[in-house]
């Protein structure tokens, strides 16, 4: 098993590369879909900012290919909020291939952006959260959040709830850093690649 992590030039592609490669994960970096086409799935990892996320993506013809991707993919933090339609960063519209809205994060009743350990809540049943459970502690760092809706398998509280993991069909997102979350990020890693194999 292969798997691709798109080059979208983020500050945490070599965290998730690492993670993975210590899993025995055959990796490769792909900064164009040319680069993943022997890839069996697809990580799009991110930290920064949707607007100068999306302007690479459509530059290397990821954008368009992510689009029609057909093979597993796991977003991750940025990653997961680009495969949602828009977002108030910025304003800019992004991948659309989940419904719905990436929205600020209220600074009114919690310290902003939403940094450090925080315990999952309300899980469904999936495949991607096999091993998981209600009050797991994962690693977030981020400012924005998609607002629970269909495709969130579970939540986080943060003065409100929030996707923690979503999932429509092939695509996977993790609002949380699973490189940096010990052993539930390794399980949800670990999952990811068993519903590959």
């Amino acid at each position: 098993m292969k798997l691709a992590i798109v080059d979208t030039a983020s500050a945490n592609r070599f965290s998730v590369e690492t993670a993975l490669a210590r899993m025995s994960v055959n990796v490769l970096i792909a900064p164009t879909p040319a680069d993943a086409k022997s890839a069996d799935g697809l990580v799009l990892p991110g930290v920064g900012a949707a607007a100068p996320a999306m302007t690479a993506l459509k530059a290397s013809g990821w954008a368009d290919r992510l689009q029609r991707e057909t093979r597993p993919v796991l977003g991750i933090c940025l990653g997961m909020q680009l495969l949602f339609e828009n977002s108030e960063e910025g304003d800019v519209d992004t991948l659309g291939i989940i419904a719905g809205r990436v929205r600020r994060l209220s600074a009114s009743a919690q310290t902003w952006p939403h940094m450090g350990w925080n315990t999952l809540q309300k899980l469904e049943s999936d495949p991607l959260l096999t091993g998981l459970h209600d009050g797991d502690f994962l690693y977030f760092a981020h400012g924005f959040y998609v607002p629970p809706g269909p495709t969130t398998l579970a939540c986080v509280n943060y003065g409100e709830d929030i996707s923690a993991i979503v999932r429509r069909g092939n695509f996977m997102g993790c609002q949380f850093h699973p490189e940096k979350s010990s052993a539930a990020g390794r399980q949800i890693l670990e999952n990811f690649c068993a519903m590959i194999r």
